[in-house]
C-alpha cells in the first residue's frame, strides 16, 4: 500500500529535519524525489545521494515567486512532470505580541504562507496536465491551538488551512488533492534547544506521553501523497500525540 512508483515529488526544505524524513519516506515508497534547499546545498546533495536513483536537488527560495516558477519548470523538464508537492519549508520567529516587529511578521508570511502558495501554483500546472496531483502543506499544532509568544507564527500556520481547502476545491475536478499535515512537538532542530524543564511541561500536555519524531510526520505525508488517499482532500491530518484533538 501507499506505493509511489513512477511519481515525481518535490519536498521544500528537504535537507534536514521533517523535510529530510519526508524525502526518505517518499523515496522508500518508490518516488523520485527532488530535494529543495535555500541554504546548505551540501546537505541537500547528501540527502539526494543517500536516496540514490533519480533523486536530485533544486536550490531556490520559496518566497521568491519568479525563482519558484523557474525551478519547478526546470524540474518538470528534467523529470517530465511533477506529481507530488510537500510544501515543508518554513521558519519561526518567536516574540510576544507587544514586541512583534512588522518586518518579522512580513518575513514569516512570505516564507510560510506565500512560499507554500507559490509552490502549489507552480506545481499545479504540471499536475493539471497529468490530471493527477498531491499537494501537502506543512502546518503546526499552534496554527490550530495558538501558543504564547507565537502569534505571528501561529497566524501563518493557520493560514495554510484556508489556503489548502480553497486549493482543494479549485483543483478537485482535475484529480488533484490538497491537504495539511499539522505536527505537534516533534524532535527536530527547531525543538532541540528546549531545556529539560520545558520538555517535561510539554509531555504533560501530550496524552501519548512522548515527543514525536520526524518519521511520524513523514508517514502522514507519504499517505496523503498516495493513490489510496485519493478521496481525501481539504483535510488536516494532525500528528501531535493527542495534544490537540
Amino acid at each position: 500500500m501507499f506505493r509511489l512508483d513512477g511519481k515525481i515529488a518535490l519536498v521544500t526544505g528537504g535537507s534536514r529535519g521533517i523535510g529530510r524524513a519526508c524525502c526518505e519516506a517518499l523515496s522508500a515508497q518508490g518516488a523520485s524525489v527532488v530535494v529543495n534547499y535555500v541554504k546548505g546545498e551540501a546537505a541537500a546533495r547528501a540527502v539526494a545521494d543517500a536516496l540514490g536513483g533519480t533523486a536530485d536537488v533544486a536550490g531556490f527560495d520559496v518566497a521568491d515567486g519568479a525563482a519558484v516558477d523557474a525551478a519547478i519548470e526546470g524540474i518538470t523538464k528534467r523529470h517530465g512532470r511533477l506529481d507530488i508537492l510537500i510544501a515543508n519549508a518554513g521558519i519561526a520567529i518567536d516574540s510576544l505580541l507587544l514586541r512583534q516587529k512588522d518586518d518579522d511578521f512580513s518575513t514569516l508570511w512570505r516564507t510560510n504562507v506565500l512560499g507554500a502558495v507559490n509552490c502549489a501554483r507552480a506545481a499545479s500546472r504540471s499536475m493539471m496536465r497529468s490530471r493527477w496531483g498531491r499537494i501537502v502543506f506543512m502546518s503546526s499544532v499552534v496554527g490550530e491551538m495558538g501558543n504564547v509568544g507565537q502569534t505571528a507564527y501561529a497566524a501563518t500556520k493557520a493560514a495554510l488551512l484556508g489556503a489548502a481547502r480553497s486549493i482543494a476545491r479549485e483543483y478537485a475536478s482535475r484529480n488533484i488533492t490538497a491537504n495539511v499535515v499539522a505536527p505537534g512537538y516533534i524532535d527536530t532542530d527547531m525543538t532541540g534547544g528546549m531545556n529539560a524543564e520545558h520538555k517535561e511541561q510539554l509531555l504533560k500536555l501530550i496524552p501519548l506521553g512522548k515527543i514525536g519524531g520526524a518519521r511520524d510526520v513523514a508517514a502522514a505525508c507519504a499517505y496523503l501523497s498516495s493513490e489510496e488517499a485519493g478521496y481525501v482532500t481539504g483535510q488536516v491530518l494532525r500528528v501531535n500525540g493527542g495534544m490537540y484533538m
